[in-house]
Parts: C-alpha cells; sequence; structure tokens
C-alpha cells in the first residue's frame, strides 16, 4: 500500500489549487480502509501490527490533508495559539498539508486561558498553535480505531456515533423497572484532565511515544511567563478527550467484579462523570473504594463534593437531566439549574437588543431556543418547555413597553405579538421586507421523542457493524426529514388561518 506522499508546492497558487481540487471522497474511503486494519489487528491482540499501520497512516498525503480540513473547519478555527496564527486562506491550509510531518517537529508551548465554571469557579483551557492541533488530529485518526476497539462498553463521551442520550436511555434500563437498583453512586473525577499521570499515559497509550512525550511536556504561556507541566493532558487539545477515555477505561471491569445476582450492580459513564447503581449503599461503598484504588494508579481522585451516594427517589442530575421516581414511575427532567441558567441567558439576550429590532432579537434567540429543545426532547420536558415560553413572554413583552414607551401598550403589543390559531396565541413575531413573518420558536412546538439507544458492542471500524451504522444514520435522516415536513405543514397550515 502506498503512502501518497507528493512534493511541497513552492508557490502559494499551486497550495491553493491543490486544496481547491482535492478528492475528499477518495481520502476519507482509503483513511477508513486502514483504520479499519487497526481495529481488526487489535481484536487479534496483534499489537506490532497495529504499529506499522499507525505508522503507514500519519505518513498518508491523505491522512494530512483530512487533519488540517478538520482543525480548520471546527468551532476552534479563528482562535489561534500562542504564534497567533491561523489558517484561512486555501493555500495556508495546502501548505500546511505538505509540512505536517513528524521529521524536525517540536510542539509549541499552549496558550492557557481560563472559562468559568457552574459552581462559579474558572476551568483552564490550554490552546495549542494550529499546526499541533493538526498534528495531534493526525495521530487521532491512528488512535481512534484502538480507542474504540478498547473502550468500556458502558463508555458514551467523546465517542463516534454514542452521545449524552446513549448514556440517559442506559440509565432508564438500568433504573426504571420495579426490580431494578434503588441506590446511585455519583461520581466526578477531581480535575480529571490536569491531573493524569504523564508516566501511566507514556506506558498505555498506543501512539508514538516520541511525538506523545513532547505533547505531554511542552508547557503552557499565561501572562508571558512559561510553566512545566508535570501532568495531565491539556483540555483544548483534540486528541486529549480520546487519551482521557482510554486511562478511564477498564473502570468498568472493576465495577463489574461487584456484580451478583441480587447486587443490581450496573456502570454508565459519560467522559470523566459516571454513575455506579447498586442495591445498597454497602455495597456501592465497597465499590467506590476500589474506584479510587484504580484511580490512585493514574494519578486521578474522586472528588469528595460531588461524589455521593443517593435514593432514586430522592433524584440526582446527570448531565444536565434530573433523574427520579415519582411513586415509583421513573421519570427524567431538565435540571432545576440547567432551567434557571438557561432563562437568565435568554434574558440577558433580550435586555442586550434593548435599543435594536424584534428581528435581531429572533434571530439571535432562535438557534439557542431550537438547540436546548432538542436536547432535552427526549425527556419529559414538556411542563419545563411550557414554562420557559412563559418566561420568554413576559421578557419579551417588558422589552416591547421599553421599546414603544411613546405608544400604547396596545398598539406596541400588536406590532409584534400575532396570533397564530387557537393553540398558539400571543406569538412573538417580525414583518420582514418581502411582506412574511419571522417568528419567535416556541418550545411547545418541539415533539417529545425518544432516543433508540446503540448498541453497545458496535464498533463503526469493524466489518460486521457496517451495516448496522449505515441503517442507522439511514433512521435518523428519515426522522429528521420527517421533522421537517411536519414543521413546514405546521407553519402552512398557521399563514391559511391569519
Amino acid at each position: 500500500m502506498v503512502t501518497h506522499s507528493v512534493s511541497a508546492p513552492s508557490h502559494p497558487f499551486k497550495a491553493h489549487l491543490q486544496w481547491a481540487t482535492f478528492d475528499w471522497k477518495r481520502a476519507e474511503r482509503w483513511v477508513y480502509r486502514l483504520q479499519r486494519r487497526i481495529a481488526k489487528a487489535t481484536v487479534e491482540r496483534r499489537f506490532n501490527k497495529v504499529k506499522v499501520l499507525q505508522r503507514l497512516l500519519t505518513k498518508s498525503f491523505y491522512a494530512r490533508m483530512l487533519a488540517v480540513r478538520q482543525v480548520t473547519s471546527n468551532k476552534g478555527k479563528h482562535t489561534p495559539g500562542v504564534d497567533k496564527e491561523v489558517w484561512s486562506e486555501s493555500y495556508q491550509k495546502g501548505l500546511a498539508a505538505n509540512k505536517l510531518s513528524k521529521v524536525g517537529y517540536k510542539p509549541q508551548p499552549l496558550r492557557r486561558i481560563y472559562i468559568p465554571k457552574k459552581n462559579g469557579k474558572i476551568r483552564p483551557l490550554s490552546i495549542p498553535t494550529m499546526r499541533d492541533r493538526a498534528m495531534q488530529a493526525l495521530f487521532l485518526l491512528a488512535l481512534n480505531p484502538v480507542a474504540e476497539t478498547t473502550a468500556d462498553r458502558d463508555s458514551f463521551g467523546f465517542r463516534q456515533y454514542r452521545s449524552a442520550h446513549d448514556a440517559l436511555q442506559k440509565c432508564y434500563c438500568n433504573l426504571a423497572s420495579k426490580g431494578k437498583a434503588q441506590w446511585i453512586l455519583e461520581a466526578d473525577i477531581k480535575s480529571c484532565f490536569d491531573e493524569i499521570s504523564h508516566e501511566w499515559i507514556l506506558n498505555n497509550i498506543p501512539i508514538d511515544k516520541q511525538i506523545l512525550k513532547r505533547w505531554l511536556k511542552s508547557g503552557y504561556v499565561e501572562d508571558g511567563t512559561l510553566f512545566d507541566a508535570s501532568a495531565g493532558t491539556p483540555q483544548g487539545g483534540i486528541i486529549s478527550p480520546v487519551i482521557c477515555n482510554m486511562v478511564l477505561d477498564g473502570l468498568q471491569q472493576t465495577v463489574n467484579n461487584h456484580k451478583g445476582v441480587k447486587k443490581c450492580v450496573n456502570f454508565i459513564r459519560y467522559a470523566d462523570d459516571f454513575i455506579v447503581t447498586g442495591n445498597s449503599p454497602e455495597t456501592l461503598k465497597e465499590i467506590q473504594q476500589d474506584i479510587e484504588k484504580f484511580l490512585a494508579e493514574r494519578g486521578l481522585a474522586l472528588s469528595k463534593e460531588k461524589t455521593k451516594i443517593t435514593h432514586i427517589n430522592e433524584g440526582f442530575d446527570f448531565l444536565g437531566f434530573n433523574i427520579r421516581k415519582y411513586n415509583g414511575k421513573y421519570l427524567s427532567k431538565p435540571s432545576k439549574d440547567n432551567v434557571k441558567k438557561f432563562c437568565s441567558e435568554i434574558k440577558s439576550t433580550i435586555k442586550k437588543y434593548n435599543g435594536g429590532n424584534a428581528e435581531q432579537i429572533i434571530k439571535t434567540l432562535n438557534p439557542k431556543l431550537t438547540g436546548w429543545a432538542n436536547y432535552y426532547r427526549s425527556s419529559c420536558a414538556k411542563s419545563t418547555f411550557s414554562y420557559i415560553d412563559n418566561v420568554l413572554f413576559g421578557a419579551l413583552l417588558r422589552w416591547v413597553k421599553r421599546r414603544f414607551n411613546t405608544t400604547s401598550l396596545r398598539q406596541a403589543v400588536g406590532k409584534h405579538f400575532r396570533n397564530q390559531g387557537d393553540a398558539r396565541r400571543w406569538v412573538f413575531s417580525s414583518k420582514q421586507s418581502n411582506g412574511k413573518y419571522l417568528s419567535l420558536h416556541l418550545m411547545m412546538n418541539t415533539r417529545i421523542k425518544r432516543h433508540a439507544l446503540i448498541r453497545l458492542d458496535a464498533n463503526p471500524y469493524l466489518n460486521e457493524w457496517e451495516q448496522y451504522y449505515i441503517d442507522r444514520k439511514r433512521n435518523y435522516a428519515f426522522k429528521a426529514e420527517l421533522d421537517k415536513f411536519e414543521l413546514t405543514e405546521r407553519k402552512s397550515s398557521v399563514t391559511q388561518m391569519q
């Protein structure tokens, strides 16, 4: 098999042309075929073969182009590292792909910034340069097949085709029935990304050790000062979530060692957040001790603040949902903290446009409302959606009063609130230049739809699961088109009523 190496173009126009005319579909097929071979060799425990195939993939020109495309098309494409460089032009991307090589590569320090957390504290975020991100994306292509093949069965975070909704559906399977577990160990790992032992990573992560060591030891720059990194893998690196997952793989087996016919022990993990179910607090305390030993080997520890044992009737928060049994009935709802935070966010967004117009508000709020509703649409969220609609109505009514304080309230309300049939009254809208109305998305228009749990043994890099993923994608594409059709029909019927 050839590695598809090419000579680097010496002129920016040639690099631009190379990028603009590149056959992406062919590159994806070639890389995917090699990834499937890596996964198969991992299953057969032929680890020398895995190393050979990984080296072949990271030297491939196709893989280099895909790596550069990934870092120049994601959300962080406009965020520079310490070199203040971004690749926005086609010729820059083409030149970068040709120069992407292990030979002579030395990563630059990370740019350290801080972002706020829910509890009021701050979280450190380390941003690599564009070249370092591209190198990480390149080696991630070779590491992903191994990570997927060796992953814990009930791990759902930062894995392909898995999501938080799969983890929530697994909670339903493990807790909903009468004979299921009644006690839950809510666990959270303290500063997981920042505290992982470098020695453990270097000894156990199957990737080029020289490159991996350089990434881990590159340090970070804060306020113009260079600091060394003695532990952890930086949050902000493309490869860091997969490394974190591989560090925690094996945790499920540790928990399952306590599994018995009557103990109801189950394990569900999303990144570094996980829960363990059991039939008694005593069982969960024993499991917690074993978990602490497992984590200590990797330089980690449980957070004392967030780790606790809870009864299902009291309920617990997991991935933004509150899970609880009400008189024996299992219900999952949006957590109160997330509802409060979201309402505060939309109120502050409306206040920003005190001097603006209704169209700006609608175009800003609609993506937020739609995204939030879609995340919670698989839970019992109708009452929450109704509550948020009422909060929105009150906030927008106050905006209208301030915006048109020289006219009567009746006239002001008549400019932006319309009736949409008997079921949907007082919808905030704005008349556009083409004569049509742009309306605010109502939460109550979001239909509740249960999520179909993924097959837990499914691996996207093994041949026997290829048809399963094709069918799953087709089903979700059909449902998305059906939702779009229903929304269009609803809007047309509303227009006819008017």
